[in-house]
């Protein structure tokens, strides 16, 4: 009997995981897209140039959002994040106004440069391609 009630305890646990996991990635994919919106209607700043949210991220306790940012032009980079940091209140209470949550989370924002890597390992592979296709071409 003891153990059948552990059994029970156990899987019940393992679902309020399970929830949590779809509860923190549902709340993720609303601050993305609610961030957006902010970006693009309250955000008047010519200077940001383009800029696109990739993701966000809630931890479990929906404390923090690690928000991550691609800034088209690389030279606007360093500016952008300043600014965005200098926003970072008036955008968390925009997001407070329009998402109805308990707690509205901490944002951190964070320059996700994975385009700058895939372009970077593109370069290097045409280049490999190009010195093999001229060693053959030398044969």
């Amino acid at each position: 009997m003891i153990l059948l009630n552990l059994l029970n305890l156990l899987k019940q646990n393992k679902n309020l995981n399970h929830n949590n996991v779809i509860t923190s990635r549902k709340i993720s994919n609303l601050v993305k897209e609610t961030l957006g919106l902010i970006f693009l209607q309250k955000v008047k700043d010519p200077g940001l140039g383009f800029i696109t949210i990739l993701r966000a991220k809630v931890s479990p306790d929906l404390k923090i959002a690690n928000i991550y940012i691609s800034v088209y032009e690389k030279e606007k980079r360093e500016y952008v994040m300043k600014h965005i940091e200098s926003i970072k209140g008036f955008l968390r209470s925009e997001l407070a106004k329009r998402v109805n949550l308990r707690i509205t989370p901490e944002l951190n924002f964070f320059l996700d440069d994975t385009q700058d890597y895939v372009d970077k390992m593109n370069e290097i592979l045409n280049s490999l391609k190009n010195a093999d296709k001229e060693r053959n071409e030398e044969n």
